[in-house]
């Protein structure tokens, strides 16, 4: 294994005495807890990580945070690949395992990298340009190629083993930003009473305080915090969690990450939704690189983040570097570095450094050139040498590592999600956020505060503040101090001096500054044109590093101020959220709530095949039926037809409507009428939706004078109710009507076939079920056992058929015993295939056809309406486009093709037609018809060629299946209904 060779042999906030054992691209490595992936990486002599998006270009560790655009790696592990995870915010643990990504075959040689010299033919737009010809579909033989080389990591095809959870938590005030600002704020209102969470996406609190010396007064004022904070009974702290996005009613989305020092078993990641009564947001700042050529070359690094790995993680990255700076903040790391031992230079473009950094820069023998900027750089997998452009010309420099910091940029990314709009300080040079509503309160770097004194200050403020706003005022103490002598940062607005190669804006988007004044030419100057042009900050990082340069640079380019050019619009998430974090556990079968009948049980015991039907678990088939459900439905479907089967409907949806109105109610909702309807009488309905076209069919039974019993669809049972409720509640306000739904009180199941009405004679000796006292589309309300019993006459199948209901627990009960009176009668169950089929062989339409496209008349069911009005949908149905008599109509087919079938979903022509398009219809259901010997179906056919005996073509391209049929009436058995009358 690799030795640490660039670690510094103490200091640092790692525990040596447990070293952690990973891999990265397939070579074995050993880091230390509290390492993170980026930090072990260095410490190994690993500067080349990855590759950029379009040019493949060899990229190293830039950042040491989120923001990181270039270390971008997959975790593989047992076939499991989570891509594009910055380095830099993976926590080192035992067994880790990253590959690097974008190349091929290897990371040291990208054979993609030759895009670099295809540069001229990449450039902003491209792909609007180069692939529009030379021919129109020029563009389908360019796609493949295209899509094969775009993203960045593979993600995995296996099932994600891990577990995560969804969590929903409560606070006071919950401050985001565990650095000094955040930590000022978390005790100060605590202090004061308040319920705190404090949100920090590192494992370790102290944001920019973990930068400075593990001995340091910083360490020792960080420790007293989090003692401090750690004992309070009134804070939580989140650590491992980050605040992705701010939503309605302070609600904050959380993602926490799993402690990998935790038992095996937990969950990688918890999906937090934390709702606060006041939110400080103290989110720091980040920040800013400079740009100048090759400045994307591996062993650029921005000046922060190279001391945190100093400081932090005691990794020496370089021995001769150079720090090119344009504020007094980059100085630091000069100091801390030179200290460390190596060979510094400072490279500042302002002229007068102020003095009393000079002077330290002098008592430790750094180097200083004023106003002088790094022009170009030279290396290939790392960086060599420097060309730098002083007072006194060009000169050369060897430095193994390039420190940049181009000032300061406010993370005001999740202060801009409720419509905060960033304003802009001159003074500072940058962005900070607008003003505030009530409840939330912002502090520190991300307010344009530099100062780690007055960072301490403003955070005790805003914490003290947003407590208050809870109604908590107790006694607050005053902050804790810690002033580490900063000197104040003077805004300079950098003007790039460029050598020969690409200077890059956008490091993950490979957007440079000749992209820029590209977009600019074309004439895309707002900046949201800008950004889709160009597609700046559209990558996993979100521009967070290239943001404010873009906007210089166009603003420069424009002649305007930068306030002028403005900003682009954050939107959440903050940083990249895996799927499995917001579906939790709610996958599978959990996804959504499985609903069972009352009779499940028995279905299950009984060699049912259960079937997803919706949220319903419901019998495909039985199978002492047959060995799979081609034979089962077939067989069942014949015992119907010839004696009897009893099918569980206990779905359907069903709605009391009740109401000195609700006849009207009725007469408005369906198409044909209701209020005549007689007590004790059904009728079969259509709803239509305001715009004429069907919405749900199914059966309404008048109870009494004020009252009916509605059945719906199973799948459109919820909506139905909700359609009534709205009409109601906003349409006819006055009506006297009250829906409730009884889905869920009642068991419902079907006994059909030519037996039916002895089976029920035999399991109900004392009701009379003859013709005379139960005729079609009657009812018989009466008892059993205790429990209510309605009896409905009523056909689906088109066979003599019965729908029982009864109290959903007395269910599985009435089933058996209907079985059991019914078995001299050779009654089984039958599955939803089976009921599927019977109703077709009927001509009975359902939810393939009522698919939101089909109208009354489409159906056959105008009639149904007749000159009727003043019901829903009845003025738009009428519209000449929903009468035309090419629209398509439903029609029966039978197969002509001896050994073949008919598909669902087959697209319809007439012979001689070419097979290309939505042709002239589409084939909506299909079954084997024992009756008729042959495949038969219903379609949707055009009006115009859709008479009986024609011939059709039914195409199905996904199988490139064509089969000849024949245009027949859509009723195959018993159009008289002589069957159903019994």
């Amino acid at each position: 294994m690799s030795s640490n060779h660039k670690r510094l042999a103490m200091g640092g906030r790692i525990d040596r005495e447990q070293p952690v054992e990973f891999s990265f691209d397939g070579r074995s490595l050993i880091g230390y807890r509290g390492d993170t992936l980026a930090s072990a990486l260095l410490a190994n002599g690993i500067t080349l990580v990855g590759r950029s998006f379009k040019y493949h270009r060899p990229r190293g560790i830039f950042s040491a945070g989120p923001e990181e655009p270039n270390a971008l790696v997959t975790l593989a592990i047992a076939g499991k690949r989570q891509p594009n995870l910055p380095a830099t915010t993976l926590e080192l643990e035992d067994g880790l395992v990253a590959e690097s990504q974008n190349r091929w075959p290897s990371l040291a040689f990208d054979v993609q990298s030759v895009n670099g010299l295809l540069a001229p033919f990449l450039s902003a737009g491209f792909y609007y340009k180069t692939f529009m010809g030379p021919t129109r579909r020029a563009w389908m033989f360019y796609e493949h190629f295209i899509r094969k080389a775009a993203g960045l990591g593979r993600a995995g095809t296996d099932p994600d083993p891990d577990r995560y959870d969804i969590s929903h938590a409560f606070a006071d005030v919950a401050i985001i930003g565990g650095g000094p600002a955040g930590l000022s704020a978390a005790r100060a209102a605590a202090a004061a009473g308040a319920r705190v969470a404090l949100i920090e996406q590192d494992f370790r609190l102290g944001g920019q305080l973990l930068a400075e010396p593990s001995d340091s007064a910083a360490a020792a004022w960080l420790r007293q915090a989090e003692a401090e904070l750690e004992s309070s009974e009134t804070v939580t702290l989140m650590k491992r969690t980050t605040a992705f996005g701010i939503y309605d009613g302070n609600v904050i989305g959380l993602v926490e990450q799993r402690d990998p020092t935790n038992p095996a078993g937990e969950a990688r990641q918890t999906f937090t939704m934390l709702r606060a009564r006041s939110i400080v947001f103290a989110t720091g700042a980040i920040e800013r690189p400079m740009v100048f050529s090759n400045n994307d070359r591996p062993g650029v690094m921005l000046a922060s983040a190279a001391r945190t790995y100093l400081n932090r993680f005691a990794v020496l990255p370089g021995k001769k570097i150079i720090v090119a700076t344009n504020n007094d903040g980059a100085w630091r790391t000069a100091f801390d570095y030179a200290a460390a031992g190596a060979e510094v230079t400072v490279a500042d473009v302002r002229a007068a450094p102020p003095t009393a950094l000079a002077a330290e820069a002098a008592r430790l023998g750094v180097v200083v050139r004023a106003a002088t900027r790094i022009v170009d750089l030279r290396g290939s997998h790392a960086v060599r040498r420097a060309t730098l452009n002083g007072p006194d010309g060009q000169s050369e420099a060897a430095c193994d590592l390039v420190c940049v910091s181009g000032g300061w940029s406010p993370t005001v990314h999740l202060t801009s999600h409720l419509g905060v709009k960033p304003q802009y300080r001159d003074d500072i040079g940058g962005f900070v956020p607008g003003a505030f509503p009530a409840d939330r309160f912002g502090a520190g770097s991300m307010m344009g505060i530099y100062s780690t004194a007055d960072v301490i200050e403003d955070g005790h403020r805003a914490g003290t503040e947003a407590a208050s706003f809870c109604g908590k005022s107790a006694p607050v103490p005053p902050p804790s101090k810690l002033d580490l002598r900063e000197t104040a940062t003077a805004p300079f607005r950098e003007i790039p001096s460029l050598g020969r190669g690409k200077a890059f804006v956008d490091f993950q988007m490979d957007v440079t500054t000749g992209d820029i004044e590209l977009a600019h030419r074309e004439g895309y100057e707002s900046v949201e044109h800008l950004k889709r042009y160009t597609t700046l900050g559209m990558g996993t990082d979100q521009g967070k590093t290239s943001n404010f340069a873009a906007l210089a640079s166009m603003a420069a380019l424009r002649n305007a101020t930068i306030p002028e050019t403005g900003a682009t619009t954050f939107r959440p998430p903050y940083t990249p959220v895996a799927i499995g974090a917001l579906a939790g556990r709610a996958i599978g079968h959990h996804f959504k709530p499985i609903r069972r009948t009352p009779m499940h049980d028995w279905h299950m015991a009984n060699g049912a095949e259960m079937l997803e039907v919706g949220l319903w678990m419901r019998p495909y088939f039985y199978r002492q039926s047959g060995r799979d459900v081609n034979e089962a439905y077939i067989a069942e479907m014949r015992n119907v037809r010839q004696a009897a089967g009893l099918m569980d409907i206990s779905t359907l949806g069903k709605i009391d409507v009740q109401g000195p109105d609700a006849a009207v109610l009725l007469d408005r909702i369906y198409a044909n009428g209701f209020a005549k309807l007689p007590v004790g009488r059904a009728r079969y309905g259509v709803m239509l939706r305001d715009d004429g076209i069907v919405f749900d069919d199914g059966t309404t039974t008048r109870l009494a004078e004020n009252r009916f019993f509605m059945i719906t669809s199973t799948a459109k049972a919820a909506d139905v109710l909700s359609r009534l409720e709205f009409l109601l509640d906003t349409a006819w306000p006055d009506l006297r009507v009250a829906v409730t739904s009884v889905s869920d009180e009642w068991a419902a199941m079907s006994v059909a076939g030519p037996k039916s009405r002895a089976i029920l004679s035999a399991a109900f000796p004392a009701l009379d079920v003859s013709d005379a006292a139960l005729a079609h589309m009657g009812l018989l309300e009466s008892e059993w056992q205790g429990r209510a019993l309605r009896i409905l006459r009523l056909s689906y199948s088109g066979e003599l058929a019965y729908e029982i209901y009864v109290g959903a627990t007395a269910g599985e009960r009435l089933w058996s015993r209907l079985l059991e009176a019914g078995r001299a009668f050779d009654l089984k169950p039958y599955g939803v295939e089976a009921l599927g089929a019977l109703r077709v062989e009927k001509g009975h339409v359902a939810g393939p056809e009522i698919d939101g496209r089909t109208t009354l008349d489409d159906l056959g069911l105008g009639r149904m309406a007749g000159k009727r009005t003043g019901f829903v949908g009845d003025v738009l149905r009428r519209r000449p486009a929903m009468l035309a008599p090419d629209r398509q109509r439903l029609v029966g087919l039978e197969c002509i093709e001896a050994g073949k079938r008919l598909s669902g979903g087959a697209v319809l022509f007439l012979p001689g037609d070419k097979a290309y398009g939505h042709g002239r219809g589409r084939v909506t259901s299909v079954t084997f018809s024992p009756e008729r010997g042959h495949y038969v179906g219903l379609a949707l056919l055009a009006g115009d060629v859709a008479s009986e005996g024609s011939e059709v073509v039914a195409v199905y391209p996904m199988k490139a299946e064509t089969v000849r049929a024949c245009t027949v009436s859509p009723v195959f058995l018993d159009p008289q209904g002589e069957r159903l009358h019994g």
